[in-house]
This record gives C-alpha cells, sequence and structure tokens, in this order.
C-alpha cells in the first residue's frame, strides 16, 4: 500500500500536475493540504474518474485538507475536535479517514507568522488539541498516521542553515517541543530517505532560487503509530514533483507499507 502526503498550493493551480502524478506515481491514498478551495469546487469528478473517492474539508481560498483514496474512504471526520480556532473562527485544517486498513489524518498545522504573534500562539494551541484528539488512534492496534504539513522542522539538520532561521517560527524550541509531545502518545516521525543531496527536504521557497541551491526545510510529516511504523518498507521524498513550470513549493513525501 503507498500513502503520500503533499501540500499543492491550491489544487487549482496544480491539478494537470496532481492528475498526473496519481496516475504515474501508484499512490493508493494521498493525503493533500492547501486546497485553497471551496468543497463544491473541489475536483472530485475528475479524480474519480482516475479511480480515487475524496473527502474534503475547504471553505475557500486559503488552507482546506482532503484524503483521496482508491481502496476505500470510511468513517470520515472533518475538522479538529478542540479546535481553538483563530480570530473568532475555525480553519478547515483536518481531516481523518480511514482507508483500507489504516486509519489517516490530513493536517495543515497553522504557519505561526511571527513569534510574537497571535497566530504562533494559536498554533500551540492548535498542537494541543491535535495531540488530544489523536492520542486514541496512536495507541491503538491499527495501523494509523498522521500525515501533513507541521510548519515546523524537528531538527536543526531539518533546515538548509539554522542560522537563517534564528528567532523565527518553525524551529523555535515550543514548535519543537508540541512536535515531541504529539510523538509522546505514540507516534514516530517516518524519515523519508532523500532523492537527491544529504537530507530529505520537501518545502523549498519559490524565492532566491530556494530550489535549485536546495535551500530547504523538512516540515511535511507523517508521524505513524507503531504498527503504522513497523509496516513502512520504504519512504522517500519525490523530488522531482518540486521541478518544472508550475510546481508547489512541497514534493510529495510518499510511504510503502507492508498491511
Amino acid at each position: 500500500m503507498r500513502i503520500a502526503t503533499w501540500n499543492v498550493n491550491s489544487i487549482t493551480a496544480r491539478l494537470p500536475r496532481l492528475l498526473a502524478w496519481l496516475e504515474s506515481s501508484g499512490t493508493d491514498v494521498l493525503c493533500l493540504q492547501e486546497a485553497k478551495v471551496a468543497e463544491e469546487q473541489f475536483p472530485v469528478e475528475q479524480l474519480r474518474e482516475l479511480g480515487y473517492e475524496s473527502a474534503v474539508h475547504a471553505t475557500g481560498r486559503w488552507n482546506g485538507v482532503a484524503v483521496l483514496s482508491r481502496v476505500g474512504l470510511e468513517d470520515v471526520v472533518k475538522g479538529l475536535p478542540g479546535d481553538p480556532g483563530y480570530d473568532g473562527s475555525l480553519e478547515p485544517r483536518a481531516v481523518s479517514a480511514t482507508c483500507g486498513p489504516v486509519r489517516v489524518w490530513s493536517v495543515y498545522v497553522p504557519n505561526g507568522r511571527e513569534v510574537d504573534h497571535a497566530h504562533y500562539a494559536y498554533k500551540l494551541q492548535w498542537f494541543e488539541a491535535l495531540k488530544a484528539a489523536v492520542a486514541g488512534g496512536a495507541a491503538g492496534s491499527r495501523p494509523f498516521a498522521v500525515l501533513g504539513d507541521y510548519n515546523v522542522a524537528p531538527t536543526d539538520d531539518d533546515v538548509h542553515d539554522i542560522t537563517v532561521f534564528e528567532g523565527s517560527t518553525h524551529v523555535t524550541p515550543a514548535e519543537r517541543a508540541a512536535l515531541a509531545a504529539l510523538r509522546e502518545t505514540g507516534l514516530t516521525d517516518v524519515v523519508p530517505r532523500p532523492l537527491k543531496y544529504d537530507h530529505p527536504f520537501t518545502y523549498w521557497d519559490y524565492r532566491q532560487l530556494g530550489f535549485p541551491k536546495n535551500r530547504g526545510m523538512r516540515i511535511d510529516l507523517v508521524y505513524g503509530n507503531e504498527p503504522f511504523a513497523k509496516a513502512v518498507s520504504d519512504a522517500y521524498v519525490d523530488r522531482e514533483e518540486r521541478k518544472g513550470k508550475g510546481a508547489s513549493d512541497h514534493a510529495p513525501v510518499v510511504v510503502d507499507l507492508d498491511v
């Protein structure tokens, strides 16, 4: 079984690439982030023609998550239980579903913006709600994983140059402590292998030749429980999908399971 996560940074802009990638990659389940469309605009029919069912939680221009599956799609839950909300509203940042033998969450963790910004406090509160929401699945006997754009680099090695990020979000002790607390529910960081260079970065800024110079970050993560982690036979970053015209600034992270 092949499971992947990909921040497509607008499914409308990326649809031709997404459909081509699904056809060529052999992916059974895709957790998708930053759809940036309303649910009624999501390309359900185009995906169905390729054999994928869609569970979508999206409200419009920003955010939006989905789970695409060709191995079944059941028990869909939209939203994050206990979501603290931001500026008086709930944002579409989480959706979960059972796909064959595996339960998955697709999550798009708040960016945080700046350390002294209200969005940063919201980010940490959102992590607390996520930890509480997934604890049962993490401790369970069924393969279970929380995949998505976490907007946190777990270690200094997960950024191209830690000095560049001094004082910035994505690398602060509080954010990394939130990741550690999430793992303590029974989840393991399934670290993918890079297809090029030494580090499996998943995101490269569009600006300042970030991708050609490999100035990347590993912020798209796969956190699986023990049954999930034991079933992993391979994991890699599909760096090729970050190349060329019209690419997202994130690359897919692909995990193969023997289940």
